[in-house]
Protein backbone atom coordinates (compact mmCIF):
# COMPACT_ATOMS: atom_id res chain seq x y z
CA UNK A 1 0.00 0.00 0.00
CA UNK A 2 0.85 3.73 -0.27
CA UNK A 3 1.46 6.08 1.98
CA UNK A 4 1.89 10.10 1.81
CA UNK A 5 5.10 11.17 2.76
CA UNK A 6 4.25 14.57 4.16
CA UNK A 7 3.57 13.37 7.45
CA UNK A 8 5.47 15.76 9.54
CA UNK A 9 4.93 13.56 12.49
CA UNK A 10 8.03 14.77 14.52
CA UNK A 11 7.17 16.97 17.54
CA UNK A 12 8.94 20.31 16.52
CA UNK A 13 10.50 22.86 18.89
CA UNK A 14 8.96 25.64 20.25
CA UNK A 15 9.62 28.72 18.22
CA UNK A 16 11.44 30.57 21.17
CA UNK A 17 14.04 26.87 20.48
CA UNK A 18 14.48 27.92 16.41
CA UNK A 19 17.33 29.83 15.34
CA UNK A 20 16.02 32.39 12.90
CA UNK A 21 16.56 30.75 9.68
CA UNK A 22 14.46 28.22 10.80
CA UNK A 23 11.69 30.61 12.05
CA UNK A 24 11.58 31.90 8.68
CA UNK A 25 11.26 28.97 6.29
CA UNK A 26 8.95 26.62 5.41
CA UNK A 27 7.60 24.65 8.42
CA UNK A 28 7.53 21.38 6.17
CA UNK A 29 11.58 21.56 5.66
CA UNK A 30 12.03 21.34 9.53
CA UNK A 31 11.31 17.63 9.07
CA UNK A 32 12.87 17.12 5.78
CA UNK A 33 15.61 14.85 5.65
CA UNK A 34 17.90 15.41 2.79
CA UNK A 35 19.03 13.54 0.47
CA UNK A 36 22.33 11.71 0.88
CA UNK A 37 24.08 11.68 -1.93
CA UNK A 38 27.54 9.41 -2.15
CA UNK A 39 29.58 12.34 -1.49
CA UNK A 40 27.35 13.46 1.15
CA UNK A 41 27.69 10.01 3.08
CA UNK A 42 31.89 10.28 1.90
CA UNK A 43 33.56 7.63 3.06
CA UNK A 44 37.10 6.07 3.61
CA UNK A 45 38.82 3.79 1.10
CA UNK A 46 40.80 3.60 -1.82
CA UNK A 47 37.88 1.84 -3.67
CA UNK A 48 34.95 4.18 -4.39
CA UNK A 49 32.40 2.28 -6.07
CA UNK A 50 29.20 3.84 -4.16
CA UNK A 51 27.96 6.30 -6.70
CA UNK A 52 27.38 4.35 -10.06
CA UNK A 53 30.07 6.26 -11.61
CA UNK A 54 32.26 5.71 -14.39
CA UNK A 55 35.92 4.69 -13.84
CA UNK A 56 36.84 6.15 -17.15
CA UNK A 57 37.53 9.98 -18.29
CA UNK A 58 37.29 10.72 -21.55
CA UNK A 59 37.63 14.24 -21.47
CA UNK A 60 39.72 15.83 -24.37
CA UNK A 61 40.56 19.13 -22.93
CA UNK A 62 42.92 20.44 -25.56
CA UNK A 63 40.12 20.21 -27.83
CA UNK A 64 37.77 22.30 -25.74
CA UNK A 65 36.88 26.05 -27.02
CA UNK A 66 36.47 27.90 -23.79
CA UNK A 67 37.85 31.51 -25.37
CA UNK A 68 33.59 32.58 -24.78
CA UNK A 69 33.97 32.49 -20.96
CA UNK A 70 33.09 36.46 -20.50
CA UNK A 71 29.68 35.65 -22.03
CA UNK A 72 26.44 33.55 -20.90
CA UNK A 73 26.06 31.04 -22.61
CA UNK A 74 22.87 29.97 -25.16
CA UNK A 75 20.02 28.69 -22.99
CA UNK A 76 19.61 25.45 -24.87
CA UNK A 77 22.76 25.36 -26.83
CA UNK A 78 22.18 24.08 -30.74
CA UNK A 79 25.33 22.06 -30.91
CA UNK A 80 24.47 20.09 -27.73
CA UNK A 81 20.78 19.62 -28.82
CA UNK A 82 21.45 18.82 -32.17
CA UNK A 83 24.14 16.70 -31.27
CA UNK A 84 21.65 14.85 -28.24
CA UNK A 85 18.93 14.50 -31.25
CA UNK A 86 21.19 12.58 -33.39
CA UNK A 87 22.40 10.30 -30.71
CA UNK A 88 18.86 9.52 -29.35
CA UNK A 89 16.81 9.51 -32.23
CA UNK A 90 14.66 12.26 -31.03
CA UNK A 91 14.06 15.18 -32.65
CA UNK A 92 15.63 18.54 -31.15
CA UNK A 93 12.03 20.00 -30.41
CA UNK A 94 11.69 17.67 -27.94
CA UNK A 95 14.80 17.98 -26.05
CA UNK A 96 15.81 19.71 -22.73
CA UNK A 97 19.13 20.13 -21.66
CA UNK A 98 19.35 20.47 -17.83
CA UNK A 99 21.81 20.08 -14.91
CA UNK A 100 21.91 16.54 -14.84
CA UNK A 101 18.63 14.71 -14.84
CA UNK A 102 18.18 16.24 -11.30
CA UNK A 103 17.13 19.89 -12.39
CA UNK A 104 14.80 17.63 -14.78
CA UNK A 105 12.36 16.03 -12.13
CA UNK A 106 12.61 19.67 -10.21
CA UNK A 107 11.65 21.56 -13.77
CA UNK A 108 8.42 18.83 -14.11
CA UNK A 109 7.35 19.35 -10.38
CA UNK A 110 7.45 22.95 -10.56
CA UNK A 111 6.13 23.27 -13.92
CA UNK A 112 3.18 20.74 -13.18
CA UNK A 113 2.17 20.46 -9.82
CA UNK A 114 0.49 23.29 -7.23
CA UNK A 115 2.26 23.52 -3.86
CA UNK A 116 -0.06 22.23 -0.86
CA UNK A 117 -2.39 21.08 -3.57
CA UNK A 118 -0.83 18.09 -6.19
CA UNK A 119 0.88 15.09 -5.66
CA UNK A 120 3.17 12.72 -7.27
CA UNK A 121 3.33 9.36 -7.63
CA UNK A 122 6.89 6.96 -7.14
CA UNK A 123 7.36 3.12 -6.67
CA UNK A 124 9.92 2.25 -4.15
CA UNK A 125 12.37 1.18 -3.28
CA UNK A 126 13.94 3.52 -6.21
CA UNK A 127 15.81 7.19 -6.74
CA UNK A 128 14.97 9.55 -3.14
CA UNK A 129 14.94 12.34 -5.26
CA UNK A 130 11.64 12.43 -6.75
CA UNK A 131 10.32 12.58 -3.35
CA UNK A 132 12.71 14.79 -2.15
CA UNK A 133 12.52 17.08 -4.76
CA UNK A 134 8.50 17.04 -4.19
CA UNK A 135 8.33 17.51 -0.53
CA UNK A 136 10.95 20.79 -1.20
CA UNK A 137 7.89 22.16 -3.22
CA UNK A 138 5.32 21.16 -0.62
CA UNK A 139 4.00 18.73 -3.30
CA UNK A 140 2.58 15.42 -2.05
CA UNK A 141 4.37 12.15 -2.67
CA UNK A 142 1.89 9.01 -3.06
CA UNK A 143 5.11 6.40 -1.64
CA UNK A 144 4.07 3.08 -3.57
CA UNK A 145 5.65 -0.15 -3.03
CA UNK A 146 6.99 -2.01 -5.91
CA UNK A 147 6.10 -5.92 -6.13
CA UNK A 148 8.59 -8.01 -4.46
CA UNK A 149 10.14 -8.84 -7.58
CA UNK A 150 10.64 -5.06 -8.07
CA UNK A 151 7.68 -5.07 -10.67
CA UNK A 152 5.09 -2.36 -10.81
CA UNK A 153 2.31 -3.16 -8.05
CA UNK A 154 -1.22 -4.83 -9.37
CA UNK A 155 -3.05 -1.98 -8.14
CA UNK A 156 -1.03 0.80 -9.08
CA UNK A 157 -3.65 2.53 -11.67
CA UNK A 158 -5.95 2.92 -8.55
CA UNK A 159 -3.03 4.19 -5.95
CA UNK A 160 -1.59 6.93 -8.21
CA UNK A 161 -5.08 8.39 -8.65
CA UNK A 162 -4.63 12.21 -8.35
CA UNK A 163 -0.89 11.94 -9.04
CA UNK A 164 0.00 14.81 -11.80
CA UNK A 165 3.25 12.98 -12.05
CA UNK A 166 4.49 9.34 -11.74
CA UNK A 167 7.88 8.24 -11.92
CA UNK A 168 9.06 5.16 -13.15
CA UNK A 169 13.24 4.52 -12.80
CA UNK A 170 13.98 1.96 -15.45
CA UNK A 171 15.98 0.37 -14.80
CA UNK A 172 15.45 0.96 -11.22
CA UNK A 173 18.31 2.61 -8.80
CA UNK A 174 19.23 0.94 -6.53
CA UNK A 175 17.39 -2.71 -7.38
CA UNK A 176 19.25 -2.55 -10.97
CA UNK A 177 15.87 -4.11 -11.89
CA UNK A 178 13.75 -3.77 -15.51
CA UNK A 179 10.02 -3.34 -16.09
CA UNK A 180 9.01 -4.52 -19.61
CA UNK A 181 8.10 -2.05 -21.88
CA UNK A 182 5.18 -3.45 -22.95
CA UNK A 183 4.26 -3.11 -19.47
CA UNK A 184 5.56 0.67 -19.14
CA UNK A 185 3.49 1.22 -22.34
CA UNK A 186 0.16 -0.37 -20.18
CA UNK A 187 0.78 2.36 -17.48
CA UNK A 188 0.83 5.15 -19.80
CA UNK A 189 -1.60 3.86 -21.35
CA UNK A 190 -3.44 3.76 -18.83
CA UNK A 191 -2.77 7.43 -17.58
CA UNK A 192 -3.66 9.15 -19.74
CA UNK A 193 -4.22 12.46 -18.24
CA UNK A 194 -0.91 11.82 -15.87
CA UNK A 195 2.75 12.73 -17.12
CA UNK A 196 4.46 9.21 -16.95
CA UNK A 197 7.99 10.17 -16.55
CA UNK A 198 10.18 7.57 -17.16
CA UNK A 199 13.74 7.54 -15.77
CA UNK A 200 16.14 6.15 -18.04
CA UNK A 201 19.21 7.43 -16.41
CA UNK A 202 21.34 3.69 -17.08
CA UNK A 203 19.41 3.04 -20.27
CA UNK A 204 22.58 2.53 -22.09
CA UNK A 205 23.46 -0.59 -20.30
CA UNK A 206 20.12 -2.26 -21.72
CA UNK A 207 18.86 0.04 -24.16
CA UNK A 208 16.11 -2.61 -25.60
CA UNK A 209 14.00 -1.10 -22.70
CA UNK A 210 13.97 2.58 -23.51
CA UNK A 211 10.48 4.20 -24.31
CA UNK A 212 11.87 7.07 -25.85
CA UNK A 213 10.68 5.52 -29.59
CA UNK A 214 7.44 6.18 -28.03
CA UNK A 215 7.48 9.78 -27.64
CA UNK A 216 5.64 10.40 -30.59
CA UNK A 217 2.61 8.12 -30.14
CA UNK A 218 2.51 9.28 -26.24
CA UNK A 219 1.78 12.74 -25.67
CA UNK A 220 1.26 12.13 -21.62
CA UNK A 221 5.51 10.45 -22.23
CA UNK A 222 8.57 11.94 -20.49
CA UNK A 223 11.94 10.70 -20.38
CA UNK A 224 14.88 11.32 -18.22
CA UNK A 225 18.52 10.92 -19.78
CA UNK A 226 22.00 11.91 -18.39
CA UNK A 227 25.30 11.96 -19.21
CA UNK A 228 26.34 10.98 -15.99
CA UNK A 229 26.81 7.38 -16.12
CA UNK A 230 27.68 5.49 -19.32
CA UNK A 231 29.15 9.00 -20.58
CA UNK A 232 31.23 9.19 -18.22
CA UNK A 233 30.49 13.05 -17.49
CA UNK A 234 29.03 12.19 -13.61
CA UNK A 235 31.00 15.84 -12.34
CA UNK A 236 29.62 17.70 -15.36
CA UNK A 237 26.34 17.61 -15.01
CA UNK A 238 24.22 17.45 -17.92
CA UNK A 239 20.96 15.57 -18.62
CA UNK A 240 18.14 15.93 -20.94
CA UNK A 241 14.35 15.50 -20.05
CA UNK A 242 12.33 13.91 -23.43
CA UNK A 243 9.02 15.05 -23.96
CA UNK A 244 6.15 16.34 -26.69
CA UNK A 245 6.46 20.29 -27.63
CA UNK A 246 3.46 21.02 -25.67
CA UNK A 247 5.17 19.92 -22.43
CA UNK A 248 8.95 21.11 -23.26
CA UNK A 249 7.28 24.69 -24.11
CA UNK A 250 5.45 24.76 -20.43
CA UNK A 251 9.13 23.72 -18.85
CA UNK A 252 10.86 26.34 -20.64
CA UNK A 253 9.13 29.16 -18.80
CA UNK A 254 10.40 28.14 -15.71
CA UNK A 255 13.70 26.78 -16.39
CA UNK A 256 16.71 29.02 -15.63
CA UNK A 257 18.13 31.44 -17.70
CA UNK A 258 21.39 29.60 -18.70
CA UNK A 259 21.07 26.20 -17.37
CA UNK A 260 24.09 24.81 -19.71
CA UNK A 261 27.28 26.14 -18.68
CA UNK A 262 29.49 26.96 -21.46
CA UNK A 263 32.14 24.13 -20.75
CA UNK A 264 29.27 21.43 -19.99
CA UNK A 265 27.61 22.27 -23.08
CA UNK A 266 31.49 22.12 -24.71
CA UNK A 267 32.30 18.29 -22.98
CA UNK A 268 29.20 16.99 -23.32
CA UNK A 269 28.88 17.86 -27.23
CA UNK A 270 32.24 16.15 -27.21
CA UNK A 271 31.16 12.87 -25.41
CA UNK A 272 27.74 12.50 -28.16
CA UNK A 273 30.25 12.75 -31.35
CA UNK A 274 30.88 9.64 -33.47
CA UNK A 275 33.58 8.83 -31.70
CA UNK A 276 32.47 9.74 -28.49
CA UNK A 277 29.40 7.69 -28.56
CA UNK A 278 31.32 4.34 -30.02
CA UNK A 279 33.82 4.62 -27.44
CA UNK A 280 30.94 4.77 -24.69
CA UNK A 281 29.59 1.22 -26.32
CA UNK A 282 33.08 -0.08 -25.64
CA UNK A 283 33.37 0.87 -22.33
CA UNK A 284 29.69 -0.07 -21.85
CA UNK A 285 31.30 -3.34 -22.80
CA UNK A 286 33.84 -3.62 -20.57
CA UNK A 287 31.88 -2.33 -17.60
CA UNK A 288 29.20 -5.34 -18.39
CA UNK A 289 31.86 -7.87 -18.35
CA UNK A 290 33.62 -6.53 -15.36
CA UNK A 291 29.89 -6.83 -13.45
CA UNK A 292 29.14 -10.25 -14.60
CA UNK A 293 32.66 -11.00 -12.58
CA UNK A 294 31.45 -9.17 -9.79
CA UNK A 295 27.88 -10.55 -9.77
CA UNK A 296 29.49 -14.18 -10.05
CA UNK A 297 32.07 -13.65 -7.26
CA UNK A 298 28.98 -12.16 -4.51
CA UNK A 299 26.77 -14.78 -6.04
CA UNK A 300 28.73 -17.75 -5.28
CA UNK A 301 29.36 -15.87 -1.80
CA UNK A 302 26.31 -15.69 -0.99
CA UNK A 303 25.64 -19.47 -2.55
CA UNK A 304 28.32 -21.12 0.37
CA UNK A 305 26.19 -21.76 3.81
CA UNK A 306 26.66 -24.16 6.54
CA UNK A 307 22.86 -24.08 6.91
CA UNK A 308 20.67 -25.30 3.94
CA UNK A 309 18.70 -21.97 3.66
CA UNK A 310 19.92 -19.39 0.98
CA UNK A 311 22.46 -16.49 2.46
CA UNK A 312 21.43 -13.84 0.41
CA UNK A 313 19.65 -12.99 -3.05
CA UNK A 314 21.49 -11.24 -5.63
CA UNK A 315 19.52 -9.24 -8.30
CA UNK A 316 20.17 -9.80 -11.83
CA UNK A 317 21.87 -6.08 -13.18
CA UNK A 318 20.37 -4.33 -15.70
CA UNK A 319 22.43 -0.90 -14.95
CA UNK A 320 26.48 -0.49 -13.95
CA UNK A 321 25.59 -1.53 -10.61
CA UNK A 322 25.14 -4.77 -8.86
CA UNK A 323 22.42 -4.97 -5.57
CA UNK A 324 23.31 -7.65 -3.36
CA UNK A 325 20.61 -9.01 -0.43
CA UNK A 326 22.74 -10.34 2.37
CA UNK A 327 21.97 -12.29 6.05
CA UNK A 328 25.66 -11.06 7.28
CA UNK A 329 25.16 -7.61 5.89
CA UNK A 330 26.89 -6.61 9.10
CA UNK A 331 29.96 -9.10 8.12
CA UNK A 332 30.11 -8.05 4.64
CA UNK A 333 29.90 -4.15 5.58
CA UNK A 334 32.49 -4.85 7.19
CA UNK A 335 34.54 -7.21 5.40
CA UNK A 336 34.14 -4.31 2.93
CA UNK A 337 35.08 -1.38 5.26
CA UNK A 338 38.36 -3.02 6.09
CA UNK A 339 38.93 -4.00 3.08
CA UNK A 340 39.20 0.06 1.68
CA UNK A 341 35.88 -0.41 -0.70
CA UNK A 342 33.47 2.53 -0.14
CA UNK A 343 30.09 1.06 -1.00
CA UNK A 344 26.63 1.74 -0.73
CA UNK A 345 24.31 0.83 1.75
CA UNK A 346 20.52 2.12 2.92
CA UNK A 347 18.30 2.74 5.34
CA UNK A 348 15.03 1.49 3.45
CA UNK A 349 13.34 -1.22 5.72
CA UNK A 350 13.09 -3.37 2.67
CA UNK A 351 17.17 -2.80 2.12
CA UNK A 352 17.95 -2.78 5.30
CA UNK A 353 20.45 -6.14 4.17
CA UNK A 354 21.35 -4.58 0.96
CA UNK A 355 24.73 -3.64 -0.64
CA UNK A 356 24.92 -2.02 -3.97
CA UNK A 357 28.30 -2.37 -5.86
CA UNK A 358 28.95 0.10 -8.50
CA UNK A 359 30.83 -1.76 -11.81
CA UNK A 360 34.48 -0.41 -12.01
CA UNK A 361 37.62 -1.30 -13.56
CA UNK A 362 39.45 -4.32 -14.38
CA UNK A 363 41.61 -3.64 -11.26
CA UNK A 364 39.09 -2.63 -8.89
CA UNK A 365 36.92 -5.75 -9.82
CA UNK A 366 39.90 -8.17 -9.16
CA UNK A 367 40.05 -6.38 -5.64
CA UNK A 368 36.42 -7.73 -5.29
CA UNK A 369 36.66 -11.06 -6.60
CA UNK A 370 39.42 -12.00 -4.77
CA UNK A 371 37.73 -10.47 -1.34
CA UNK A 372 34.87 -12.42 -2.11
CA UNK A 373 36.59 -15.24 -3.24
CA UNK A 374 39.25 -15.38 0.46
CA UNK A 375 35.63 -15.50 2.44
CA UNK A 376 33.98 -18.46 0.36
CA UNK A 377 33.18 -21.63 3.04
CA UNK A 378 35.40 -24.96 2.15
Amino acid sequence: MGQEMNDNSQERPRLTELTLAERLTRPELLDLTPYQSARRLGGRGDIWINANESPFNNVDTAALDLSKLNRYPECQPPELIKAYSDYSGVSASKIVASRGADEAIELLIRAFCIPGVDSIACFGPTYGMYAISANTFNVGVKALNLSAEYGLPASYVDEVRGAKLVFICNPNNPTGTVIDKAIIEQAINALPEVLVVVDEAYIEFCPEYSVADLLDTYPNLVVLRTLSKAFALAGARCGFMLANEDVVEIVMRVIAPYPVPLPVSEVATQALSNAGVARMKVQVSQLIEQGERLTAAISAYCSTSNSSESRARVLKPNGNYVLAEFDDVAKVAALLQGSGVVARAYKDPRLANAIRFSFSSKTDTDILVNLFESQLID
